[in-house]
């Protein structure tokens, strides 16, 4: 870095979203000394229009765009350097000129139930009401528990979890990554297995993204990058892509490895969760996002014929299967 450059960094403003980009900050400074100097990064915050309007669902106000927009407009023109998100919040599609480059190594990606006097999933009154903002979380709730009540809740960690303490649901469902991120992993009531409630694509992975003309921040990155989560992540957005994944549509997907095997998961459902697809790839890492982009279009197709009363049967999962 040239003497006295500062290095830039774009974020949302929640706890988590900072607790993130610290964590960047942090490896950074770890693997290059010369950006422990005062002054040789700074943090800037953000306002999205996801941040500011928290009473509707996102999938009614423009999806997941709405988290990264105004960051990307000032990564576009240097206002920052580089951005840190939460991958899950990321289009599959990105701006022109804009790339992510970097992945830091993945937090668990389950998810969590929180709940008024530690119920879990199993053990909720019928008729009890859960809160999220997520579709994905809603599906597969209903799936196992039709007798609930979901609702739309929104807000970052700690408003969800203001929002329960005040009577407003019986539970919410959050990620475990962000509540080990922000030391509040204790308020989880129960922890989901990936073979129980399927985490989103991308869930627990915080990446970096940068304008793709900058190599001066890329190499930068380079020292902290994950290759696994970047093959892991990588085959889970390709599969999204595949299937026209938006905030609109309850997705699932979640891929592990184990050595130079690759194995990713990927779920789709209706929204009442009636109707639960699921189906797996294998195969070599180096093939990571051929075996995403593949998942996807048989999901695609397998979502598609289910809708289609003249086409093949969909196969849909019981809604007592795990899923």
């Amino acid at each position: 870095m040239t003497a006295g450059q500062t290095l830039k960094i774009g974020t949302r403003g929640s706890p988590l979203a900072l607790a993130q980009a610290h964590e960047v900050a942090d490896r950074l400074r770890a693997a290059w000394p010369e950006l422990c100097d005062d002054g040789a990064i700074e943090v800037r915050v953000i306002d999205t229009k996801g941040d500011r309007i928290l009473d509707r669902p996102l999938a009614e106000i423009g999806g997941k765009g709405l988290f990264t927009e105004e960051i990307e407009a000032q990564l576009r023109d240097g206002r920052v350097d580089l951005a840190v998100h939460s991958m899950k919040d990321m289009p599959t599609v990105l701006p022109d000129g804009l790339v992510i480059r970097c992945m830091l190594p993945r937090e668990d990606p389950r998810d969590v139930l929180l709940s008024r006097g530690g119920a879990t999933l199993a053990t909720l009154p019928a008729g009890a009401v859960v809160g999220t903002a997520s579709l994905r979380r809603k599906a597969q709730v209903l799936a196992l528990r039709p007798d609930l009540e979901v609702i739309t809740f929104r807000g970052n960690v700690q408003t969800r979890m203001r929002k329960l303490s005040e009577g407003q649901a019986d539970a919410t469902l959050l990620a475990l990554a962000g509540l080990n991120r922000l030391g509040l992993q204790e308020h989880a009531a129960e922890t989901f297995a990936p073979s129980v409630l399927l985490p989103a694509v991308a869930q627990g992975a915080i990446g970096v993204e940068i304008r793709a003309d900058d190599s001066r921040v890329d190499r930068l990155l380079h020292a902290i990058r994950c290759e696994d989560t970047l093959t892991c992540v990588g085959a889970e957005r390709a599969m999204l892509h595949a299937l026209d994944g938006s905030c609109r549509t309850p997705i699932a997907g979640h891929a592990t490895l184990a050595g130079d095997t690759l194995t990713i998961t990927g779920l789709v459902a209706s929204e009442d969760g009636r109707q639960v697809l699921r189906d797996q790839s294998t195969g070599p890492r180096a093939d990571a996002q051929a075996l995403g982009r593949a998942l996807g279009e048989r999901l695609r197709a397998r979502r598609d014929a289910a809708h289609d009363p003249g086409g093949a049967p969909g196969h849909p999962e019981s809604g007592d299967a795990p899923s």
